[in-house]
């Protein structure tokens, strides 16, 4: 692998390891928000949805959306061969969360797309880091 390709790739990962670690502190926090009782949220967005309050929502987050992306950063980070997978996964997991909940509450806050399009963001730079792996195994053999 040359050098310019190595720094590159480099690059796409530290941007992963950001993006994902960002993601999951946020996660985590919107989690924990949930689990305190969510006091500024209005239980009436809950209504025809499956849940009765923020618990459940709140675990799924912080464990799916904030341990897939957690592991997103640290893969990424350490340049692990499992960093675009994990990626990968990471935001397909973010989109299906913010697909779901606006699915159920309806959009409710600027958050939904923005995060929504961090998700595909993470989907398109895992499947980047995939293809430079690719490339590179290739240039070897």
């Amino acid at each position: 692998m040359r050098l310019s390709q190595r720094l590159t790739r480099r690059r796409t990962e530290r941007t992963i390891a950001v993006l994902s670690a960002l993601t999951a502190a946020n996660a985590v926090g919107g989690s924990l928000y949930g689990l305190w009782g969510a006091p500024e949220i209005p239980r009436e967005w809950l209504e025809g949805s499956p849940f009765d309050d923020y618990k459940i929502p709140s675990l799924f987050l912080g464990i799916t959306v904030g341990g897939s992306s957690a592991v997103s950063a640290a893969t990424a980070w350490r340049g692990n061969d499992h960093a675009a997978l994990a990626t990968i996964a990471a935001g397909g997991i973010l989109t299906a969360w913010v697909a779901a909940q606006v699915a159920m509450i309806g959009l409710r806050s600027f958050l939904q797309p923005l995060f929504g399009g961090v998700g595909v963001t993470m989907i398109a730079l895992g499947f980047s880091l995939r293809c430079d792996a690719e490339d590179d195994y290739r240039s070897s053999a």
